[in-house]
């Protein structure tokens, strides 16, 4: 007798399997949902510490973490500034004329701070307009990237601070006092990075390459600088530009008397810093800085932010609040004080004012 086998038709197996994958189904579908529902409650939130803008939800800005990287910005433009400097390849040439017809000029220096503090603060604000004295060139695009980290002093002093993205202007200066850094008066040079909220400036870096100080502010938060305590008001040492010095002198001395004591010097930060409780050998001191002419808003949007923020002034010479938005220049001159009557400093100095626009 032949042995006796069991065949399976084709439409029980299908039946058995699909009986199979059911009860499958049943035993995993609640597992797989769990894992699902627990990676999506794992992945950081938009906005979240470990999203790509900070803790900052979109569209906003936190003030803590854009003077951080304005900070780190300078730092990194100083590095270029003084490598190029000490390897006396400066390349330098005339890119224009003053209002009074002295030669502007432009050197690799200017061009390498620019583009490695550019796309610093852009790759880590992409959203934040940022204006700086040199043109970018996007063709020379360099990819330069912020781990978010904040300094301990930074995180000690300063609270977060969010405000829209839309509000905030950035003004680069990456080499201030470039015709002293053309001969190789190191002390004036500087590079500064402002932050201006709504037309106001809020946040200033002023960095010293040479000798890798950096003073920073910001307004209602805090500062790693303070004013001097000891003026003279009844015969101020005013700081003033080189080229200028001529101009402010002879009315000053009437206005103060013989007494006064005149420092030209050399960049916009530099003559900030005179004003502050600097602890470098290189850095004179003053009591009042002036400027008489149009002057570019990057040259002088830090030192008027870290002035606002220790208490102080930085005005037109008529009194003018200067707004950090529109055009790139300042027209009316300016003055700056620090614990100082800036009103009755403004008074004093009435025949200043007709020479700013020149």
């Amino acid at each position: 007798m032949a042995p006796m086998g069991i065949r399976l038709s084709p439409l029980g197996m299908a039946v058995f399997c699909l009986l199979g994958l059911g009860v499958l189904y049943h035993l995993y579908s609640g597992f797989l949902a769990g894992r699902f529902a627990f990676f999506m409650l794992s992945e950081p939130a938009a906005g979240g510490p470990d999203s790509p803008r900070g803790s900052a939800p979109a569209g906003a800005v936190d003030l803590r973490e854009l003077l951080a990287v304005s900070v780190l910005a300078a730092a990194r433009g100083g590095e270029e500034v003084k490598r190029v400097r000490e390897g006396n390849v400066l390349n330098a040439k005339a890119k224009g004329k003053t209002r009074e017809g002295a030669e502007e000029k432009l050197t690799s220096g200017d061009l390498l701070s620019n583009r490695r503090m550019f796309y610093l603060l852009k790759g880590a604000f992409p959203a934040v307009q940022i204006n700086s004295e040199e043109r970018v060139d996007i063709a020379d695009q360099e990819t330069v990237s912020w781990d978010r980290s904040i300094p301990e002093e930074i995180k000690q002093k300063i609270q977060p601070k969010e405000v829209p993205a839309e509000s905030v202007t950035v003004w680069i200066d990456p080499l201030d006092a470039t015709q002293e850094y053309t001969e190789d008066l190191r002390q004036y040079v500087t590079t500064m990075v402002c932050v201006a909220v709504n037309g106001k400036p809020v946040i200033g870096v002023i960095h010293k390459p040479f000798s890798a100080y950096t003073a920073w502010a910001m307004v209602d938060g805090g500062s790693n600088v303070k004013a001097r305590s000891s003026y003279n008001e009844k015969t101020p040492r005013i700081i003033v530009s080189r080229s200028h010095a001529g101009k402010v002198e002879q009315v000053a001395r009437q206005t103060f008397g013989n007494k006064t004591v005149i420092i030209p010097a050399g960049g916009a930060g530099y003559k900030v810093l005179a004003l502050l409780d600097v602890a470098e050998k290189n850095q004179e001191e003053a009591d009042v800085y002036i400027h008489v002419t149009y002057i570019k808003k990057w040259d002088i949007c830090a030192g008027n932010a870290v002035l606002r923020a220790l208490g102080g002034h930085m005005t037109t010479l008529t009194g003018e609040e200067i707004s950090y938005t529109g055009s790139d220049g300042n027209e009316g001159g300016l003055i700056a004080s620090i614990n100082m009557n800036h009103k009755a400093l403004i008074e004093k100095l009435p025949d200043l004012e007709k020479t700013s626009h020149k």
